[in-house]
């Protein structure tokens, strides 16, 4: 029999994966049903890792993009054994951290630990300090990054993050090309330094297409973001993404894009879009999230953990893994091959065939050098951030301290 090719294995996968993950997905709330714990305490001559989702295993967001990932490397790597915990937060686990469920993979033989949320950062320190010889891996973090802020130099600490910079932006850019009343909406989870970089490059590739293939006016286009408060909801605590979404479209706004886990964002646009009255929406994280509402979604920016994890988990099995802070690009050749891209784009159904000839042009000046990240630049109080043809250095990008001029909404936490 023929061997299969790496991208066929992977859509094998991604496509079982959804069979079986979505089956008790809700549309419009984590599901609270999903098993908790999954995989098989260490088998006799594998390599054991293991993950902790901040959501539901199947959320059709963040958490089920992360298990796709390790499935994917468990499938490349039949020597690799999977063993997972999802709804790792205060709410669904109140009174037990992080770093305390950690330590009951590593009694199951895990030698090789993902936290997967910045919301576990703290937690993850603590445990790759406690556990010197377990690789600690966290998801969106800087502890391995030696010019970051927050860097320990532990040797058992590594970082990946997908560049999704580039794929807010191809949202943004999509938002702007389908937009009738020039009002785009932003739907938030909590305020951080990923989360304010995230919603501006949606804003700089929005405001990028709408000026240079448009040839409208900036001040034209309203960008406004709205915070619920976490990566989804959790009632009595956040605000209710489904309120959110109805009032952004209710109030004059008919392109919706998700910043957080879930998929509300879809399914308020499907309710309420009338052929009077269309409404559109962005997904994220997950490839297959514009299955919620297919008739409105133009698209989802999705994150492909597999490469990295791989390449990760087969350096550690092999004893020749070393710690690394990885913000992995888009594959520009092609940013949906399975195989090399860390960021890709779903296209929807609803995206016309004019934006989406658009897309490709934007996307191929992307791939040849465009950088959005350029100056001139203000912050929201504008304060010049990057002067006249000044190129943001990583740093300047990873910790944005505000939004950017010409989008409304809030920039930092209430106190």
């Amino acid at each position: 029999m023929k061997r299969m090719k790496l991208g066929n294995i992977f859509m094998a996968v991604l496509f079982l994966s959804t069979m079986l993950l979505s089956a008790c997905a809700t549309a419009t709330t984590a599901p609270t049903t999903a098993p908790t714990t999954s995989g098989t305490a260490a088998p006799a001559g594998k390599y054991t890792f293991g993950i902790l989702l901040v959501g539901p295993y199947n959320d059709q967001g963040w958490s089920q993009s992360t298990l796709i990932g390790a499935q994917y490397a468990v499938a490349q790597n039949p020597n690799l054994n999977l063993l997972y915990i999802d709804n790792v937060n205060t709410t669904n686990r109140p009174g037990t951290t992080a770093a305390q469920i950690a330590e009951s993979l590593v009694e199951q033989g895990a030698k090789f630990i993902i936290f997967n949320s910045d919301d576990m950062k703290d937690d993850s320190n603590t445990f790759a300090k406690a556990h010197p010889d377990i690789i600690t891996i966290e998801l969106s973090g800087d502890q391995a990054w030696k010019e970051g802020e927050d860097y320990l130099g532990l040797p058992n600490m590594g970082n990946i993050m997908g560049k999704m910079i580039y794929g807010k932006m191809i949202a943004g850019c999509a938002a702007a090309m389908t937009t009738q009343t020039g009002q785009i909406g932003y739907l938030g989870p909590l305020i951080n330094d990923e989360t304010r970089r995230l919603a501006s490059s949606v804003y700089l590739g929005a405001e990028y297409c709408w000026t240079h293939y448009l040839n409208k006016n900036a001040a034209d286009l309203t960008f406004k973001v709205t915070w619920i408060g976490y990566w989804f909801n959790i009632p009595g605590v956040t605000s209710d993404p489904t309120q959110v979404a109805d009032d952004f479209f209710n109030s004059g706004f008919d392109v919706v894009l998700s910043g957080i886990d879930t998929t509300e964002a879809l399914v308020e646009a499907k309710k309420l879009s009338t052929a009077d009255s269309p409404k559109w929406a962005i997904g994220y994280d997950y490839y297959k999230t514009c299955d919620v509402a297919p008739d409105i979604c133009l698209g989802v920016p999705y994150f492909n953990w597999g490469p990295a994890m791989l390449q990760n988990l087969n350096d550690a099995a092999n004893g020749t893994w070393a710690p690394s802070w990885e913000w992995n690009p888009p594959y520009w050749q092609d940013i949906n091959n399975a195989d090399q891209s860390a960021v890709g784009f779903t296209r929807g159904q609803a995206l016309s065939s004019e934006a989406s000839s658009t897309l490709d042009t934007f996307i191929s000046e992307l791939g040849g050098g465009l950088d959005l990240w350029t100056g001139p630049i203000n912050l929201q109080d504008r304060t010049v951030y990057l002067n006249d043809g000044e190129v943001a250095t990583e740093q300047q990008i990873w910790y944005l301290p505000q939004l950017l001029e010409g989008m409304q909404g809030q920039s930092v936490p209430s106190s």
